[in-house]
């Protein structure tokens, strides 16, 4: 199994920002065939360190996460908007 953990700070992190920015990632649930599992966090604690948003990503092998980084709707609608709302992320593959 590997999990595919991404860190995300928002251009806006008003809460608003966060639940549309959340809403987008969880839209993958049942639309991207790949994904054994979905999380997305927003953060709590708001400190000056914290990033904004987690998104917790299970596959069942490496291909499974190659696949899903070019999946039609990952690649067309989720990855453009992430990318015109944070203005830095940070990302983990790790197997488990």
């Amino acid at each position: 199994m590997i999990k595919h953990t991404v860190m995300y700070k928002l251009k806006d992190s008003s809460p608003e920002a966060c639940e549309k920015a959340k809403e987008m990632l969880m839209s993958m649930s049942g639309k991207v065939e790949q994904l054994k599992s979905i999380y997305v966090g927003i953060d709590t604690l708001r400190s000056e360190r914290s990033f904004d948003l987690i998104l917790d990503c299970v596959f069942e092998d490496l291909e499974g996460l190659r696949s899903y980084k070019s999946h039609p709707y990952h690649a067309s609608t989720v990855k453009p908007y992430m990318h015109s709302v944070f203005e830095k992320s940070v990302s983990v593959d790790s197997e488990f």
